[in-house]
């Protein structure tokens, strides 16, 4: 792999949708490519990502048009081919993933760089209510279901603390994607 794989994760409502967009819009110009997702689920509520019937995306699937793909929360998730395309062609690209897809992740993908996102609990649960996609007993048990990832030996992990000024937390993975890039 000559490019460069950032796969940002994190739970749900840590903000990686508005964090990610916040670097997109900065980043236009600069050698740094953002991976759209394809997911079952419609567009929508700040979520950047191509949007699939449970059909198309199975047929997308058997016909191997996924670099990358998992299921979390009943929808399926897809990251396109071109990825190894634009990784071969030395490339950074950026995967918003999950934390329990990333060992397959690093099975396929070895050089591959982790940034994790988190928030503060109480932000994680205000943020899944304002999305306004779960009943109120769906994000509860969501949140208690948020189990601590480990990492597998050797990989290094960055953190950004999602917390508080989108602006803050956005700089700091603009500096990340910024270090090494080509």
């Amino acid at each position: 792999m000559a490019g460069r794989l950032i796969y940002v994760m994190g739970p749900s409502g840590a903000g990686k949708d508005s964090l990610l967009g916040f670097a997109r819009r900065r980043l236009v110009g600069e050698p740094i490519l953002f991976a759209h997702r394809y997911i079952t689920r419609p567009s929508g509520n700040g979520e950047e990502h191509v949007a699939l019937s449970a059909e198309e995306f199975a047929a997308r699937s058997v016909l191997g048009l996924f670099a990358l793909e998992w299921s979390s929360h009943s929808l399926r998730y897809g990251i396109g081919i071109e990825l190894d395309t634009w990784l071969a062609r030395g490339c950074a690209v950026v995967v918003n993933g999950s934390r329990q897809y990333l060992q397959q992740t690093l099975g396929r993908y070895p050089q591959t760089e982790v940034v994790h996102v988190d928030a503060a609990p109480h932000i994680l649960e205000a943020r899944l209510d304002a999305r306004a996609r779960e009943s109120a007993e769906q994000v509860a048990a969501r949140l208690a279901r948020r189990a601590p990832f480990s990492l597998p030996d050797g990989v290094r992990c960055t953190t950004i603390d999602n917390s508080g000024e989108l602006e803050d937390a956005g700089h700091a993975l603009i500096a990340f994607l910024k270090a090494r890039s080509c």
